[in-house]
């Protein structure tokens, strides 16, 4: 369901936020699907409980989340209405900037980075990111 990257230089619980936030503004999760528990997420990913308890908590704050006493967190049902493509789209700016900051430091053409996110891309698709 996520992809957590310990070796990314990004801590663990904003990858964990990132990706949820995304999920949600893509339509892969829509209010009140249930997320994994604290202890289901901390095990399959082999990090502490308390990250991925903090990930969850910031996700309450910011109203994406809901947490009712002995059942599974789940999605918020009050959530915004679809975002559009350009809204969604800002959500992936720092990881462009990253990549395009890489790219330019190893002297990589335009064109043969966009060739290979496009390479990325449609492997990616294959792969389910539905929970």
């Amino acid at each position: 369901m996520f992809s957590i990257n310990p070796n990314s230089g990004e801590p663990i619980y904003r990858q964990l936020t990132g990706q949820i936030k995304r999920m949600v503004a893509g339509g892969q999760l829509k209010a009140g699907d249930e997320l994994p528990s604290v202890r289901e997420l901390a095990s399959q990913y082999a990090v502490n409980p308390m990250t991925i308890s903090k990930a969850y908590s910031l996700l309450e704050t910011e109203g994406v989340l809901e947490r009712q006493r002995g059942k599974p967190m789940t999605i918020a049902s009050q959530l915004a209405p679809g975002q559009s493509e350009a809204a969604r789209l800002q959500q992936l700016s720092s990881q462009l900037e990253q990549l395009t900051l890489a790219a330019k430091q190893l002297q990589l053409p335009k064109q043969s980075v966009l060739l290979a996110l496009s390479d990325v891309f449609d492997r990616m698709s294959d792969v389910s990111t539905k929970p």
